[in-house]
């Protein structure tokens, strides 16, 4: 009686799904020429055979290969599932097996996350886990797609996949990460967009595992699990994926080993034996037409209870069409015309699952079959596309859980002083990388074994820090595995959570979250899935405001329940591949190109090179080595002399502060803040008039060569000039190529009481000597019209002025106010006191002067003998970090989600106030010649950009138009400043010419 019920609540529950017959039904008639001729050259046996699909591996012997080309040959069979192996060692043997069958094969694979899921050396996408975090569906379809093309370019016509199995059950051994998640509305649609994907790129794809795996506290691989759940609780969630996946014709559908006694009440009966739930649920009342495949045949979940053909026969009985890797076809194939000639089976039946079988293979372009080229699956398995969509989905997948007064993203990093602990690695890797791209953090790394003593003293370690970044990594996704978690490092962080702030990063399933007993006491937690570079990339991106955090949990995990998100929003610079905003790579190789001729012709030994576009860094690479002896590469985290560029990244932000607190006024005169000015001939010098560069003040003045004496007594110094570089280069005549001698006083060796300025290694100025510097600018003559010349000397007031009005030092003042709060750690003066000189890229061999390698020092001597710190030279920072003060400009006077300036005061400074005087200055800013290919840019940028060079080699530009940021950092002065090669070749500007040409391209792109 209970059987009775059962079959007439299916009956009356589906109705048949009449549109996946119309649909094949066409297939049927534009394939039924093939199908009928294949089908009727088939001997009744062979037409067995074709329902068979056997494992394959690439990873095994020879003899393997010849066992299965040995099986193909005899029997005819119908396909190939590829396991573990390699893509080329895989191709060759789809090709070979397919030479020798009689009926191309259906070559299959188990690929849920693409072929890397099986074969090395190629692409892996994310574990549908993460992709039940996306609200973007469409990139689970181009994930599809791409998968599809993969695969076909490998000769693979179907993928076994997606999986619709609504996980539901946290410990769940295999589903767990390869399901979308516990919804089943959201697991539905991703599986829909998953499918379509593969499917409208022309791979069959198969849902799985009917009737649903989601809720198992056992592995069927090893034994046969019990769902013990309701027909009602069965009908309404695990059931709704496959109806839906059906209406949308899905080409397959895998059939789970379960026990299930609400739809089968035979004790022990594995699913995929029951004609019940494969005939009648799924075929009838489900109303799906298409091939119906067995999970493997080899696990135990029901090959422990059913011998070897047997198995296969009650299999068949069931109404499956395919039979998924028998322990042995021929035993299969001869139990089963046995069962035909018994009256077990029809062959009618084997006639109508032979038939679903050859449409598929039609579907797949069997009957137009070629075999793979092996050549050209690199460049197919390995794809641009490929790349870009596993990073839009890492981007957008990874979920913040928890968010404590939003403190993600963080701010005030000028206030934080951060240790990132790892665990499960005793390495950096690219989350500790992509941490450095914000804020220099010290490393710690948790030991696998961590005892009592090994814990007090790392915590003791860390009592210093205000901040802790804690990430697990080598992470499992199998629950009996503690998924790859040591609990003592859990122990650890549930310790550390109550005494520091602690962010929890997790790049593992989020079920994971489970085993922190005190989960409650971190302010913050970020789950990124898997633990893969891209999704530590974009993990610490997230944290530190480059990239929003957009992710939604797709489970219920420990506290927080599904669907738990907290969105933010980017507010410093984010990091990505240029075709991530659509600008060609292949543009970008004349960047490459430029530079590595540069070098070659010795224009300078290296440099840096970066390029943002609205606010997203897609060019950041150093070329070369520090010096021509080829010793130490240019690394991006290397320090350069900003030379000139200290004029905006040093001067200008205080100047700028000044000006908005009405500490100066930039139509005031000079004098009035250096009294002693009024009785010289710079009493009517405004602020406005230094910074944009026609104070008539002179163009530089060699402050150096009054400590030198020449050698022989009576002899005048000659000098050679060269106003536009404001340099000084003293005449071998005077002093030959040495024994420069020094005026008696001035330079010591060692420091002193009166000689505390430092020069250079071993050269120790004399203190006096900063005052007679200014005595000589108040001394010195003025040009004689108000017209645009280049001056340092200005800005040296400059530095005065804003030491006068803050009562600070302007290294102090600048760090505080500005580097500190971006980020900028590199940035500012006086690097060898805030880093190891090999991080330092030198300058000039001064053979003059200090007569050394200047390395950590700047390098020019007025700034040099102002102690290191003035306004028109000194400031040092790598091309990363300078970004970050662009960038400031560039969004009009706010980064890292604090305001440093108003709106309206960048857009003054960076206007040209005196266009209309043929002066293109800015204030303080350098802007461009429009029209005039003299000028200090390319004729590309517009009218409203800004940005300034260096003599050393240093140049960054800014362009609002655009949204082009572009900085070049050389030291093209090293060893000789002489060497005027990259003026002479242009290669600053025809870079940023071919930065703005990928732009343009990029826009016409879209």
């Amino acid at each position: 009686m209970k059987k009775f019920w059962i079959g007439v609540f299916l009956t009356l529950l589906y109705l048949p799904v009449n549109s996946q017959k119309t649909v094949q039904s066409k297939q049927q008639q534009t394939s039924i020429r093939w199908v009928d001729s294949v089908f009727y050259s088939l001997t009744p046996d062979e037409r067995i055979s074709q329902l068979i699909m056997i494992a394959a591996y690439s990873n095994r012997p020879p003899s393997h290969t010849a066992e299965i080309s040995y099986l193909i040959q005899t029997f005819n069979l119908g396909g190939i599932i590829f396991f573990q192996g390699g893509p080329a060692r895989e191709a060759f043997m789809t090709n070979y097996f397919q030479r020798y069958a009689k009926t191309p094969l259906l070559i299959g694979i188990d690929g849920e996350w693409g072929l890397s899921m099986r074969l090395d050396s190629t692409f892996g996408f994310p574990r549908q886990m993460m992709l039940g975090a996306l609200s973007d569906n469409q990139l689970i379809y181009k994930m599809g797609w791409e998968i599809a093309n993969q695969m076909k370019a490998l000769g693979i016509h179907i993928n076994f996949a997606p999986v619709v199995d609504i996980n539901s059950n946290p410990l769940n051994p295999v589903i767990s990460n390869r399901s979308f998640g516990e919804n089943k509305i959201n697991v539905t649609q991703k599986g829909i967009s998953y499918m379509e994907g593969m499917q409208d790129n022309g791979l069959l794809a198969v849902a799985k595992h009917f009737p649903g795996h989601g809720d198992t506290n056992a592995d069927s691989h090893f034994t046969l699990p019990v769902i013990e759940h309701s027909l009602g609780r069965l009908d309404s969630i695990e059931f709704y994926p496959f109806r839906e996946l059906i209406k949308k014709n899905v080409s397959g559908v895998m059939v789970a080993h379960l026990n299930i006694p609400a739809l089968e009440p035979k004790p022990n009966t594995a699913s995929t034996l029951s004609s019940r739930i494969i005939t009648d649920l799924l075929r009838k009342s489900m109303g799906y037409d298409g091939l119906i495949f067995t999970d493997a045949l080899n696990m135990l979940g029901v090959a422990a209870n059913n011998k070897p053909g047997e198995l296969e026969v009650k299999a068949l009985q069931a109404g499956n069409d395919v039979l998924l890797m028998p322990a042995d076809p021929g035993i299969a194939i001869q139990a089963i015309k046995k069962a035909i000639r018994d009256g077990q089976l029809r062959q009618s039946q084997i006639d109508s699952s032979c038939r679903r079988v050859l449409i598929a293979k039609y579907k797949a372009g069997l009957d137009r079959y070629k075999p793979v080229d092996i050549a050209s699956l690199p460049a197919k398995l390995n794809t641009t596309e490929a790349t870009l969509i596993q990073r839009n989905i890492a981007a957008s997948a990874i979920t913040l859980v928890k968010n404590t007064f939003n403190l993600v993203p963080l701010q005030r990093l000028d206030t934080l002083r951060i240790a990132l602990v790892l665990s499960g690695t005793n390495q950096p890797n690219q989350f500790t990388e992509t941490v450095g791209l914000y804020k220099n953090c010290d490393t710690y790394f948790l030991p696998e074994k961590l005892d009592s003593f090994r814990t007090d003293s790392l915590l003791f370690s860390l009592r210093h820090y205000n901040l802790i970044i804690g990430s697990f990594h080598n992470t499992s996704s199998l629950a009996n595995r503690n998924f790859g978690i040591q609990p003592s490092a859990i122990a650890f962080f549930d310790t550390l959570a109550t005494l520091r702030k602690v962010i929890l990063h997790l790049p593992a399933t989020p079920y994971a979250l489970s085993m922190f007993k005190k989960i409650y006491n971190y302010q913050a937690i970020l789950v990124s899935y898997h633990d893969i570079p891209v999704t530590q990339d974009f993990a610490a991106q997230i944290i530190f405001g480059g990239i929003p955090a957009q992710g939604k949990l797709p489970v219920t995990a420990s506290v927080f329940p599904i669907n738990t998100q907290f969105t933010t929003e980017p507010i410093r610079l984010r990091y990505a591949r240029p075709e991530e905003i659509n600008i060609n790579p292949v543009t970008l190789q004349g960047v490459d190109s430029i530079v590595i001729s540069a070098i070659q012709q010795k224009a300078m030994p290296g440099c840096q090179v970066l390029a943002a576009k609205d606010g997203v860094v897609f060019y950041n690479k150093s070329f070369g080595y520090h010096t021509y002896d080829s010793l130490r590469k240019v690394k991006n985290s290397d320090i350069y002399d900003l030379a000139s560029l200290t004029k905006i990244t040093g001067t200008l932000p205080a100047i700028m502060k000044l000006y908005e607190e009405n500490e100066i006024k930039l139509k005031s005169r000079l004098s009035s803040y250096f009294h002693n000015l009024k009785k010289t001939n710079k009493k009517e010098i405004t602020l406005i008039d230094i910074l944009t560069h026609q104070a008539r003040l002179q163009p530089f003045i060699p402050f150096y060569l009054k400590l030198i004496e020449p050698k022989n007594a009576g002899e005048k110094l000659l000098v050679s000039t060269a106003s536009a570089t404001n340099t000084i280069r003293l005449s071998a005549s005077s002093f030959g190529n040495s024994n420069v001698r020094y005026r008696n006083g001035f330079i010591v060796t060692r420091p002193d009481i009166e000689h505390g300025v430092t020069i250079a290694d071993d050269m120790y100025l004399s203190n006096s000597y900063v005052d007679s510097i200014f005595l000589t600018i108040d001394n010195s003559p003025l040009l004689k019209e108000k017209q645009y010349k280049y001056s340092d000397l200005g800005f040296i007031y400059l530095y005065k002025l804003i030491e006068l009005k803050t009562k600070t030092a302007l290294n102090e003042y600048d760090d505080k106010n500005f580097y500190q709060k971006l980020g900028a750690e590199t940035m500012g003066y006086l690097p060898l006191n805030r880093f190891d000189r090999d991080r330092i890229i030198p300058t000039e061999y001064d053979q003059f002067f200090r007569k050394q390698l200047i390395h950590g020092y700047v390098h020019d001597p007025a700034a040099a003998m102002l102690g290191g710190v003035s306004g028109h030279a000194g400031v040092f920072s790598n091309a990363n970090d300078l970004a970050k003060l662009m960038q400031m400009y560039l969004n009009k006077g706010s980064f890292g989600g604090e305001k440093f300036f108003d709106k309206e005061t960048l857009e003054y400074f960076t206007s040209c106030p005196f266009c209309e005087e043929h002066n293109r200055r800015g204030i303080g800013f350098d802007k461009p010649e429009m029209g005039s290919a003299n000028g200090p840019t390319c004729q590309c940028v517009s009218a409203k950009s800004f940005g300034h060079s260096g003599f050393t080699g240093t140049y960054t530009w800014a362009d609002p138009e655009n949204g082009l940021l572009y900085i070049f950092l050389s030291n093209r002065v090293c060893p000789d400043a002489e060497n005027n090669k990259l003026v002479e070749m242009n290669v600053r500007t025809r870079i940023h010419e071919v930065f703005t040409k990928a732009l343009a391209e990029s826009k016409k792109d879209k």
